[in-house]
């Protein structure tokens, strides 16, 4: 018997609300028998990211309560090297060949996918289920579902300490979670 998987990967730095609602909406449009959260341990472009055990508990703060919900470590397992959606859903097909896989994608990403190592192989594994984002046209793009949020400029309040300018895009325990650990300090 086949399982429903929809597979959310990112760098979840931090893990904020359109994220949330991306599970949310995958959740009861689709009803999938499991939402699996899968947290890039290396970013494949070197972008700096906070420590991956932090941006792990910070997924668990955000996500933890939505039904359905496993936070992987699948690409620690990989070892970074392999963070790459390709291979990570490759390794996830091997180990759980019982899985119906969908990547689970903002619409921004029908603009890039053309710069997405191996996409082809990704869409045969991975069909995506593609969320409409405010601010994002594209043709073929659904209606926006979810809203705009930069992480970049999420993380510039968390280093300033702004944290009022940060908590209507964050769960409350993630941005506890920010506070006591001191994440994103500047310099």
């Amino acid at each position: 018997m086949s399982e429903r998987v929809i597979v959310f990967g990112g760098s979840f730095n931090p893990p904020h609300i359109a994220h949330m609602l991306a599970l949310c909406v995958a959740r009861a449009q689709e009803a999938p028998d499991a939402l699996l959260v899968v947290p890039t341990f290396r970013h494949p472009f070197a972008k700096a990211l906070v420590g991956f055990e932090s941006r792990l508990a910070m997924c668990t703060a955000a996500f933890g309560w939505i039904p359905g919900v496993i936070i992987s470590r699948v690409e620690e397992v990989l070892g970074g090297e392999s963070s790459r959606t390709l291979h990570t859903l490759e390794h996830l097909q091997a180990e759980h060949p019982s899985w119906q896989m969908r990547l689970l994608v903002g619409a921004d990403i029908l603009g890039e996918a053309d710069k997405w190592f191996g996409w082809d192989r990704i869409v045969r594994i991975a069909p995506p289920l593609v969320l409409g984002r405010v601010g994002v046209s594209h043709p073929g793009a659904p209606a926006p579902v979810l809203p705009a949020i930069s992480s970049t400029e999420l993380r510039a309040h968390l280093a300033r300490k702004d944290f009022d300018a940060a908590r209507p895009y964050l769960a409350k325990g993630v941005l506890e979670l920010i506070e006591a650990r001191d994440f994103y300090r500047e310099g």
